[in-house]
């Protein structure tokens, strides 16, 4: 039986796989994803992002779809707020205030951006692999969880942070931060749960104290999505059984008993089940050496804590950093790579240094206060750039 062969295959079609894809399409280079999930619907994409103008916005422009995603921006969704445990504000920003520099968008709107701007068949769904290998002759075989074997001159993974394609390049793993968070949502929130919305505002909440906290933020469809978070070891999570929702909310709750009922109904008043997330990381500056044919982005080369904001914008970043060094060197794969490669692990140990700083600083046993200055240096800094 003939194995089908690709000049280039990516794995995962999240938000950093389907960048390249729509990049290269641009110029005319046909590229095939590969992506688990049985059809685009099949999961829930996830919440707000802010999509940042150096890095995100900057691929979607590359990507020709800059002006398709500002129709779906936020409208007021930069604003933020801080609080403390007893629900004192501490800052607030209000969208006008902010720098305009990190509108947010809902990730499944992005996502499906980015999808109906490919070919028709770019994305293969339900195509879980199972594993992947280098062949003497330096192209790449990739295996199904069906059966099905393929070859590829490029393979690209973008397969989040358990990825596959990685073991070729790397035997680094991600490990736990020591932060567990709790996502949850508030639906149809100014009608059905107004004191929540009056919290939240009309972006960002950031409710934090003694290592642990509540982040929140408004959704497109006028939900609010809730996180909550504790620094703790992983087996607290573990222990909480999440099918069943009224103990969950309990045993969660029990980390907060000393917080104002403001923020405790936050969680206490979800709709629909919690989903638990424990925080893993890759380490910061993780690399590798050039392997022919084979490289990584975003996740599956550099998963960070979300508390910088970063994770998807450096997966879209690397994307448009690679489908551009393949353009620029279309007869010369590895010479693109290295390119590639070169200007990337910097950028991400930077972006990664940021996001544990963010998740260290947010979970501080003096929270708020790291955030309220990091925040009030922010400003300054902004300031002294507009004189």
């Amino acid at each position: 039986m003939s194995t089908t062969h690709h000049p280039i295959a990516v794995i995962g079609a999240g938000l950093g796989g389907l960048t390249l894809a729509r990049i290269l399409a641009v110029h005319g280079i046909e590229a095939a994803v590969f992506d688990l999930d049985a059809d685009r619907y099949a999961r829930v994409q996830g919440g707000m992002l802010d999509i940042h103008e150096e890095s995100g916005q900057a691929a979607l422009r590359a990507a020709q779809l800059h002006a398709e995603f500002r129709k779906f921006v936020l409208p007021g969704g930069e604003a933020m707020r801080i609080l403390d445990k007893y629900a004192t504000l501490h800052t607030e920003e209000s969208d006008e205030e902010s720098t305009h520099t990190r509108p947010e968008i809902d990730r499944g709107r992005l996502r499906d951006l980015l999808l109906d701007s490919l070919p028709a068949g770019t994305v293969r769904w339900g195509a879980k692999v199972t594993g992947a290998r280098t062949l003497d002759d330096r192209r790449h075989e990739v295996t199904l969880a069906d059966g099905t074997v393929f070859t590829a001159d490029l393979l690209v993974g973008a397969d989040g942070a358990w990825s596959k394609v990685r073991p070729l390049v790397s035997a680094a793993v991600p490990a736990y931060t020591g932060v567990s968070v709790v996502e949850s949502d508030l639906l149809d929130a100014l009608t059905r749960h107004p004191e929540a919305a009056a919290v939240v505002g009309g972006g960002m909440l950031f409710a934090l104290s003694d290592a642990k906290g509540f982040l929140a933020h408004r959704e497109s469809d006028g939900s609010l999505r809730i996180y909550t978070a504790v620094k703790t070891p992983r087996a607290w999570l573990e222990s909480i059984d999440f099918t069943r929702t009224d103990l969950a909310k309990e045993r969660v709750l029990e980390q907060f008993t000393d917080w104002h009922p403001s923020l405790t109904a936050l969680l206490a008043d979800a709709d629909g089940p919690l989903v638990p997330r424990p925080i893993f990381a890759l380490p910061v500056g993780h690399r590798w050496d050039r392997v022919p044919g084979v490289t990584l982005l975003g996740d599956a080369a550099h998963v960070m804590s979300p508390f910088a904001g970063e994770g998807a914008n450096s997966a879209m970043q690397d994307a448009a950093e690679l489908a551009q060094a393949l353009i620029a060197h279309p007869e010369d794969t590895e010479t693109a790579l290295a390119r590639y490669e070169a200007a990337a692990f910097p950028r991400s140990r930077a972006a990664a240094a940021d996001s544990a700083a963010g998740l260290a600083t947010c979970f501080a046993d003096d929270a708020p206060e790291g955030l309220i200055a990091q925040f009030a240096s922010h400003h300054e800094e902004d300031r002294i750039s507009t004189r």
